[in-house]
């Protein structure tokens, strides 16, 4: 099939050690791909991107308004991990870039690792280990319990929370949960009221929150305070939600027998460097590099999903879990061109947009509209026969962010 952009010059830069199945995918589409270990700060990615159509990134790398000055031809945005809180969502839709994520690829991942580090932190393993390894032999139960019969509080109920409620209930815990949003109980589990509330009643806390701006030091000295004493804390979700100072001191005081921690407030941008943190040393820490979804079958999850739904994009229009643009899903047009018109969803934008159809006589095969609260996005199937000019009415219009064309 034509396209209105030949796909060799469609460049594509993928940052952060993006699983190779995904080059590998990209490149079969006929892409040019660029691949770089780590990620890239500021000054250097509103540089580089300036030639890119799509970008791939992990958690590391922060899409800002400065870097999307600079990029006049991204088309999409690939996050290759389950948070888009690294990337200006709104500008992006503003601009017309289409972010997509993988919501659902790692899911598995982070529960397994949540459920071992319980396991691990009840029983004292990774103390008795570390014992060992110095050549101290101390053989005792005392502080070592089993997960079966606990209360598991979980903060945070979406794919993971829910899954990780399952997957606990089936080995003997007690699941409570709360969550901003009412959401659906699985199995036994039961909802909270309140976080206050579900601290009260937990042995295990397993925070599965987004980073929103909200949510930033969700967990300090007050929610410290209302947990049980000797209880645990796990953190898989992001390194701005538990004050970890307010943490060690609960630790050193005794109130929380143990702790696991994934996330931090500051993580370096390369995967191998130096890195301090005052949870180091700590008696029964499990301290972890960012590596809840780190596994290769997530990572080859990931590298499947995302490649999918950005070619899908760029070849079809299709937008289906887009999470910054409204959701279209379509099939790719036959005997005809289809154009693709990202806009301001102000007022009398389609009337105009038709107008303009109208005044061309065009024949219109399939028109389809989805908008949000300050985009709108509309893919108008047209007979073959049209001229030039409709397309450079359309990109004058004032509503106008990006206007694609697939031949």
């Amino acid at each position: 099939m034509k396209f209105s952009f030949p796909k060799n010059k469609i460049k594509v830069l993928l940052l952060e050690g993006i699983h190779p199945d995904a080059a590998e995918k990209l490149r079969a589409e006929g892409y040019p791909v660029e691949l770089i270990s780590g990620s890239l700060e500021e000054n250097e990615l509103a540089e580089k991107i300036k030639d890119v159509f799509i970008l791939g990134i992990r958690s590391r790398t922060k899409i800002t308004k400065k870097v999307l000055e600079n990029a006049q031809r991204l088309l999409a945005i690939g996050a290759f991990c389950i948070g888009t809180n690294q990337i200006d969502l709104k500008a992006t839709a503003q601009k017309g870039i289409a972010v997509f994520n993988a919501p659902y690829s790692n899911t598995r991942s982070v529960v397994e690792l949540a459920i071992g580090e319980m396991i691990m932190l009840m029983r004292r393993t990774f103390d008795m280990s570390r014992q060992l390894h110095e050549g101290k032999w101390n053989k005792s139960a005392k502080n070592s319990f089993e997960i079966r019969g606990k209360t598991l509080g979980i903060i945070g109920y979406g794919n993971i929370g829910q899954q990780l409620s399952v997957v606990a209930e089936s080995l003997g815990m007690q699941v409570y949960y709360y969550d901003v949003n009412e959401k659906l109980a699985m199995g036994n589990a039961q909802s909270c009221t309140s976080l206050a509330q579900l601290l009260q009643v937990s042995d295990v806390v397993s925070i599965h929150v987004d980073g929103r701006e909200e949510n930033a030091n969700m967990f300090s000295t007050k929610e410290f305070d209302a947990m049980k004493g000797r209880s645990y804390l796990l953190n898989l979700s992001r390194g701005s939600v538990v004050d970890l100072e307010a943490l060690k001191q609960n630790m050193e005081s005794g109130k929380i027998a143990g702790a696991s921690i994934d996330v931090y407030p500051k993580e370096p941008k390369q995967k191998q460097a130096d890195y301090t943190t005052c949870l180091q040393n700590m008696a029964n820490v499990i301290l972890t590099p960012h590596v809840g979804g780190s596994t290769e079958e997530a990572q080859r999850n990931i590298a499947d999903f995302v490649p999918k739904h950005i070619i899908q994009y760029v070849n079809t229009g299709n937008s289906s879990l887009s999470v910054n643009l409204p959701q279209i899903s379509l099939t790719q047009q036959k005997d005809s061109h289809r154009m693709l018109h990202i806009h301001h969803n102000v007022p009398g934008v389609m009337a105009k947009i038709n107008t303009i159809f109208a005044k061309y006589d065009l024949n219109i095969v399939g028109q389809y509209l989805k908008t949000n609260e300050q985009i709108g996005y509309l893919i108008t199937d047209v007979n073959k026969n049209y001229d030039v000019e409709v397309i450079n009415e359309l990109k004058e219009l004032q509503d106008t962010i990006k206007l694609r064309v697939l031949y």
